[in-house]
């Protein structure tokens, strides 16, 4: 039974909660009786009682409030209990017993936060918990077009999607994958709010690699957030959260679901086809990659060209290999010798030679249009198709 009467428990929890931001009393339960009474008797806060507590805590988690602002409840209602406890009353008679009374009570507050916190916490890994594997479910149903289009659609409203409009998608991917989550992670979310059209955002990891999922209305709007992720990436890599190495594939705007998933696969693609062609940009727009995605489309023609078109380059001393790589290099250059000289680390005569020895093995001059044309062709297909000139 409380030594303090109920009005004046009820007067000090109302003005806890108004302390706490109006965190709701009920979160308190018996907190001002029990200290009362640890007070009074001497003793601490129970075993059962503390376990009521840590229930608190995961209320508290369930119900949103902040762990601050609920301790801040237990602690505002602390201090104002503290002029009404018997012993402080009662101190001009005995003066050694408010000592005494200092001690259990904050005793008793150290055990009920430490109780709350553990409820509170482990409340809040449990919600995160199941809010990641609702997010990689999701995730998972989204990118992998899911049959239940509708519903995926329903779903993306809880994670702040909303696909009735265009949607890109960009995926990154590191040297040192992505987890999904982390300083970094975060950084990168940040770094696209309040971009233009990016009203809705989604960032995940699959397969270690980072997808962002961002409205779109336009293609300024993909400019915007590829600049904005690239520049926190840039950031990163001179900090303790780099990930080494990266570049962006970058899919085209789409609507719906259906799109997000064209989005992310054109994203993805462009990743490889980089990775096949040996591009290093930091960004690889698919919109710029259709015409090597056209030439997959009919691997038997294009493997019929290349071997046509380059076998001969074999009969050259050292093989295919290094006069294919000058034509890499050449082409890449924009047909400008002394750069494709400088970047193979040949001298000008050197690289008229090889263009020379290509053109009479294939019977196709790099410096014609038309021939550069099928060249070129061939060129991009071996890369492609991985064809290395082996005998």
């Amino acid at each position: 039974m409380s030594r303090v009467d109920a009005e004046t428990l009820a007067e000090v929890a109302a003005g806890g909660s108004s302390d706490a931001g109006a965190v709701p009393v009920a979160l308190l339960g018996d907190f001002l009786e029990v200290v009362v009474a640890a007070v009074e008797d001497g003793r601490p806060v129970s075993a059962a009682r503390l376990r009521a507590y840590r229930a608190l805590g995961d209320r508290a988690a369930g119900q949103g409030v902040a762990l601050r602002a609920l301790l801040d409840l237990y602690l505002s209602a602390t201090w104002r209990l503290w002029r009404h406890l018997p012993s402080v009353r009662g101190a001009a008679a005995d003066p050694d017993g408010v000592v005494v009374a200092g001690e259990v009570m904050l005793h008793a507050v150290d055990d009920v936060v430490a109780a709350l916190t553990e409820g509170y916490q482990l409340a809040r890994r449990s919600l995160i918990r199941s809010q990641e594997a609702a997010r990689r479910e999701f995730v998972e149903d989204l990118l992998g077009g899911a049959s239940d289009v509708v519903g995926v659609v329903h779903r993306a409203a809880g994670f702040g999607l909303d696909l009735t409009g265009p949607h890109a998608v960009v995926t990154i991917r590191a040297e040192r994958g992505f987890d999904g989550s982390g300083p970094l992670v975060a950084a990168l979310e940040r770094s696209i709010l309040g971009s233009k059209g990016d009203a809705d955002a989604l960032l995940a990891s699959k397969d270690g690699r980072l997808v962002v999922v961002f409205a779109a209305p336009d293609r300024a709007a993909v400019a915007e957030v590829t600049e904005r992720l690239s520049r926190a990436l840039r950031k990163a890599g001179r900090g303790r959260e780099s990930v080494g190495s990266w570049q962006l594939g970058v899919g085209r705007p789409r609507p719906g679901a259906d799109g997000v998933v064209a989005s992310y696969r054109e994203a993805g693609d462009a990743l490889d086809l980089a990775a096949r062609l040996g591009l290093d940009a930091p960004v690889v727009d698919a919109a710029d990659l259709l015409v090597h995605r056209m030439l997959l489309r009919d691997r038997n023609a294009l493997g019929d060209l290349v071997e046509t078109t380059l076998a001969p380059l074999r009969e050259a001393r050292g093989g295919a290999q290094p006069l294919l790589d000058t034509l890499i290099v050449y082409f890449r250059a924009g047909g400008n010798g002394a750069a494709a000289a400088r970047a193979l680390h040949l001298s000008a005569r050197a690289l008229t030679y090889r263009l020379v020895r290509i053109a009479t093995l294939t019977g196709l001059d790099p410096d014609s249009a038309d021939d550069r044309f099928t060249l070129q062709v061939a060129v991009f297909g071996a890369q492609l198709l991985g064809w290395a000139g082996a005998d």
